[in-house]
């Protein structure tokens, strides 16, 4: 095939198309993130591959075997054996290091998009659990106090009853039994009271059960509210080889997205470049400070 390059470049074009879309589906449906995405260009396929950037292998593979691959093998051919072992073994060791790690990361980066999007759920669950508690507590408080204040009103309305009835009573009766009436007048202000006591008392006692219930259904809510965000935090963090993994991940693949959890994906996308971001900021603020001392110090009289 070196002989036409034509030949070469079909050949680029054929191996590095087929070798992109197999791995392009694989590592998809084994990571659940799509690490480049063709769906914007013509002719694609998937959106894992594309003409344009099959045109571009093919010419890569030119590049590669006319210019790039000789002047490399001449260089490594040149190199004594021993020299060359370690070298080998060294680079070896490390691409196998950062192998295991990226697949690692990239598996525990898919993981982490599945619970994200299911702490997702249960907290929006929970939040309207919540919602719809505050609702409740709100309408059964109001409807105890209609109720409340309906018995409160049927009391009063049948301790008047029978008031106005100990009244007509004693004034029809009242050369015959002043002292017999009275007694009566008293018993039903003194009946009037006992049933008004016993409805503000019972509504007082249903009325602190309810709030007590309530308040308790309130709390466990927010307690498995608080422990979902936490644990959502605790997915987005880890160690520093964590954190350095998967910034790398987002920094070195601004095309990726997931199709399956692309809100919880865009979630860990910004948290983990918000943490680069934040360390570029705080690094020239501590350069500045670090000038203006010294500056100061020279400034300042011996």
């Amino acid at each position: 095939f070196r002989e036409h390059p034509a030949l070469v470049c079909l050949s680029g074009v054929i191996a590095a198309t087929a070798l992109e879309y197999v791995t392009g589906f694989v590592m998809e449906r084994l990571f659940c993130v799509k690490y480049w995405d063709y769906s914007n260009k013509k002719f694609q396929l998937d959106g894992y591959i594309c003409l344009s950037s099959s045109i571009a292998w093919g010419f890569l593979t030119i590049l590669l075997t006319e210019y790039i691959h000789q002047p490399i093998a001449r260089l490594v051919l040149g190199v004594s054996y021993p020299v060359l072992l370690v070298c080998v073994s060294a680079v070896s060791v490390l691409f196998l290091l950062d192998t295991y790690e990226s697949v690692r990361e990239a598996l525990a980066l898919g993981n982490a998009l599945k619970a994200m999007t299911r702490l997702h759920s249960e907290i929006e669950e929970l939040q309207k659990r919540l919602e719809a508690l505050q609702e409740e507590a709100a309408g059964f408080r109001q409807e105890f106090l209609d109720e409340t204040e309906l018995r409160l009103s049927a009391a009063r309305e049948n301790a008047r009853e029978r008031l106005d009835t100990a009244r007509s009573d004693f004034a029809e009766r009242l050369d015959e039994a002043r002292t017999g009436i009275q007694e009566r007048l008293d018993e039903a202000r003194s009946s009037m009271r006992e049933r008004l006591d016993e409805a503000r008392a019972d509504a007082r006692e249903r009325l602190s059960g309810a709030k007590f219930d309530t308040r308790e259904r309130l709390s466990s809510v927010a307690e498995q509210l608080s422990d979902a965000r936490l644990r959502r935090e605790q997915l987005t963090g880890g160690g520093k080889l964590r954190r350095f993994y998967r910034r790398g991940l987002f920094s070195g693949n601004p095309g990726a997205v997931s199709h399956r959890f692309p809100e919880a994906f865009l979630e860990l996308q910004r948290l983990s470049l918000k943490q680069t971001d934040g360390k570029s900021k705080k690094e020239p603020d501590k350069d500045v400070k670090e000038k203006q001392e010294q500056k100061d110090s020279e400034n300042s009289p011996s």
